[in-house]
């Protein structure tokens, strides 16, 4: 299973990251601080995708046993 989980959540954790940061440099009052949030926002970004990557991986798994 960790052979299809970790390209997607290769994939997925990126996408969730650069979300976060552009989130972060969207909001005003987040961008005065913004080299202080950025990192916080990629990480946060990398740690939800874990879970995702687990449910895309199963779902994956489960259609093409078929």
């Amino acid at each position: 299973m960790l052979k299809i989980v970790a390209p997607v959540w290769g994939i997925v954790g990126t996408t969730l990251a650069g979300i976060a940061v552009m989130i972060v440099l969207s909001v005003p009052s987040l961008a005065l601080h913004d080299r202080q949030y950025i990192p916080y926002a990629a990480i946060a970004g990398f740690i939800i995708a874990i879970p995702i990557a687990f449910a895309v991986a199963s779902r994956m798994r489960d259609a093409f046993r078929t």
